[in-house]
């Protein structure tokens, strides 16, 4: 039964993540808001719900590996296998407002997640020191970041609506809203039945906590920013595609992570500041090319996909 929910939630995904990229494109158009807005918000927020609904319920239920590794897993592959994959499909224009705004808030938040875990080291004798501690004012830390991003990235919509459609017809918003909404109910209702089934079938085998977080649940939870940032490669809509990932990441750290510490504290693996550190990394590599020619080329995507194998051997090895 695990493997047919395996399979059920991978087609609800892919479905799910076309009709949503319409919808979104739809509404976007109707009110004239770039489409790179549309990605870091809507989309992202929306193909990040998996994310939130898994992390916040690890946390409340004490499975803290699964909760922390399953934002970081996620941002990674969301950097490096979608980005790549993206890329190769078609060469990903990057827009300056992101790359000079919410591409380097992603590295602080990260800088920030290290810095708050790491304060906490050793301020109980009664803690491993193999583990470190997020409290809730950390939590709301981040969440106060996270409101900066909401309150500056609409600005930047009032401010740089996008030009009318040249036949001066507007999309229906009805039809967009509803598209949307069945959608993000597809990508949800999948992304469950993935990460369920999978971990089901890991624990099964006996894998840790961290590892399924890191591995299995992670890339279940980021199969909706997947198919829905391929999906809008192949129609043309490369802005939504790279605003979903930058937008994403930015939710998981920032209101995922956030919401689940403020919910309850979580103890955090001295092994996941490692990879938060190797998050930063693969942040500034991804934006060499952005930087260089403000667009990342199938070449440079290959590189990412690559890099994300090297990481995957080395979280099993380890």
């Amino acid at each position: 039964m695990d493997y047919i929910l395996l399979i059920v939630g991978f087609v609800l995904l892919v479905k799910g993540a076309d009709i949503f990229v319409d919808g979104s494109s739809a509404i976007a158009k109707y009110f004239r808001i770039p489409s790179f807005i549309i990605g870091l918000t809507i989309v992202a927020f929306g193909t990040s719900a998996p994310e939130a609904a898994v992390s916040i319920t690890a946390a409340v239920t004490g499975q803290n590996g699964i909760a922390v590794g399953n934002v970081i897993g996620s941002n990674l592959f969301n950097l490096l296998m979608v980005l790549g994959a993206c890329s190769l499909i078609k060469p990903c224009p990057v827009q300056t407002p992101i790359l000079k705004n919410e591409y380097p808030l992603s590295i602080i938040a990260a800088i920030v997640f290290i810095f708050l875990a790491v304060s906490h080291l050793g301020a109980s004798d009664s803690v491993p020191q193999t583990v470190l501690q997020l409290s809730r004012i950390d939590g709301i830390i981040l969440l106060a970041i996270f409101a900066f991003f909401l309150v500056s990235t609409i600005q930047k919509a009032k401010a740089s609506p996008a030009p009318p459609e040249p036949d001066g017809k507007k999309p229906s918003l009805p039809k967009g809203v509803l598209l949307s909404i069945c959608g993000l109910a597809g990508i949800i209702i999948g992304g469950q039945l993935v990460v369920n089934s999978a971990s089901q079938i890991a624990a099964s085998f006996g894998i840790s906590q961290t590892l399924i977080g890191l591995t299995i649940v992670a890339i279940g939870t980021s199969l909706p920013e997947l198919v829905t940032s391929i999906a809008a490669a192949i129609k043309g809509e490369t802005d939504i595609a790279v605003g979903n990932v930058i937008g994403s990441n930015l939710f998981n750290l920032l209101f995922v992570l956030s919401a689940s510490v403020t919910i309850h504290p979580i103890a955090v693996e001295l092994v996941s500041i490692y990879d938060a550190a190797i998050l930063i990394g693969a942040s500034i590599f991804t934006m060499i090319p952005a930087l260089i020619s403000r667009k990342i080329g199938r070449i440079w995507g290959l590189s990412f996909i690559f890099l994300y194998g090297i990481y995957t051997f080395y979280i099993l090895a380890r």
